[in-house]
């Protein structure tokens, strides 16, 4: 059973002199009990991809395109009231950046309250054992006193177990992590991932986002990656380690260091711009496999085996 189905999304931003557009018909899915990561680098388009999802895009992005359902509602035609109950309810977010997540003027313990307050119906002691039950659960030492705490009083691995804290409470049938284990050290890290997996078997979907292909690799069902506001590779997780096939995917794992003596490769260049013009595949100026083709047409997502899907012409 499908849990979330993106279909065709495209977003775009109002800049000074044009709108330039960010996502290209963005479509992936998400099973109940499913982990789908999405991979790429920087600027890609994978955050906005699942803020759009939240309807929480700045107000000079624009969905120009596109629908987004979620247990088969369009979430593009719910009312704002209506999105407010389902944000943090029934689709919970691990932000990126913990350090301007919490606010400095309560404590933290005041904030995860209230999440549980508002969308779990607990109050007094009960609201306070389901936090503390949170912390426990992301190994925030010295629970009930930690959540007297203001937020300046956590370091930043703190904070992003916090923030995890606050996602996790309220039992969220989606949940989009955005990078949440960038501020841990490994150990801290693999804790994380190992909670995120518990909670996946016990039935929460799970969309992660992150540029560590090893936590991919051991963590994920599916992966999709994206260049340039594109999907160009979707496949099973397995399937993608063993035989990737887009000349992008095949350079990120590449550019992964290793202990069996392998030469570490670097992709040349970077990736675009907004306001960069690029005819065609946009990851052809930096793809050793160029054709002519590549600079004047865009390559459609197509199926190449069972359950794999790749956007390049070498596939034609």
């Amino acid at each position: 059973m499908k849990i979330l189905e993106v279909k065709n999304l495209n977003l775009g931003f109002q800049c000074e002199n044009a709108f330039r557009q960010a996502l290209f018909d963005v479509s992936f899915s998400i099973e109940k009990g499913q982990m789908l990561s999405l991979v790429g680098e920087s600027g890609c388009g994978k955050t906005m991809s699942a803020m759009s999802i939240l309807r929480l895009i700045p107000k000079t992005a624009r969905i120009t395109s596109g629908e987004i359902y979620f247990n088969g509602e369009n979430l593009l035609e719910k009312p704002l009231k209506d999105m407010r109950n389902i944000r943090g309810g029934k689709i919970a977010l691990i932000p990126q950046d913990p350090m301007t997540s919490l606010n400095p003027l309560y404590t933290v313990g005041d904030q995860l309250l209230e999440i549980i307050k508002i969308h779990q119906g607990l109050q007094g002691k009960q609201a306070e054992e389901k936090a503390i039950e949170a912390f426990d659960a992301v190994q925030i030492p010295a629970a009930k006193s930690r959540l007297k705490n203001y937020p300046h009083e956590f370091s930043g691995g703190m904070k992003q177990r916090a923030i995890i804290a606050m996602a996790l409470a309220c039992n969220a049938e989606l949940l989009i992590a955005d990078e949440p284990t960038t501020a841990l050290d490994v150990t801290i890290q693999a804790q994380i991932m190992n909670l995120l997996s518990e909670i996946k078997n016990n039935g929460t979907s799970i969309l992660l986002i992150t540029h560590d292909l090893a936590l991919v690799r051991e963590n994920s069902d599916e992966v999709a990656v994206m260049y340039a506001g594109r999907i160009v590779e979707h496949a099973k997780n397995e399937e993608f380690f063993t035989n990737p096939n887009h000349p992008y995917s095949q350079a990120l794992l590449k550019s992964i260091p290793s202990n069996r003596g392998e030469v570490l490769e670097t992709i040349q260049g970077q990736p675009p711009t907004l306001s960069q013009k690029i005819d065609g595949c946009k990851f052809n100026p930096r793809c050793k496999y160029c054709m002519e083709i590549c600079t004047k047409q865009v390559p459609l997502l197509k199926t190449i085996s069972e359950n794999h899907q790749s956007a390049c012409f070498l596939n034609s």
